[in-house]
């Protein structure tokens, strides 16, 4: 199975539709919050060059936002991603 982490925050709505997506397909999603922890929100826009949530990387490739996880579910490459096809 495939290393998952998404920098997320406990207010976004769209951080809890990607994370449901992530865990009705069994995958474990490690969490990193950026709620009031500057630090981390550093982190994630050295890494991603964006500073919204939630920003999703599997096996240390990112994905991008919830729109982008979601258009690579449409096109069928999500599961194969994850290490599930």
């Amino acid at each position: 199975m495939a290393k998952v982490e998404m920098y997320n925050s406990d207010l976004c709505p769209f951080c809890y539709r990607a994370r449901a997506l992530l865990e009705q397909k069994g995958v474990t999603v490690e969490l990193y919050s950026v709620d009031g922890n500057d630090q981390r929100h550093r982190e994630m826009s050295q890494r991603t060059g964006r500073t919204s949530v939630p920003q999703i990387f599997i096996d240390d490739e990112h994905i991008g936002g919830c729109d982008d996880l979601y258009a690579l579910e449409r096109a069928a490459g999500l599961d194969a991603k994850l290490g599930l096809a």
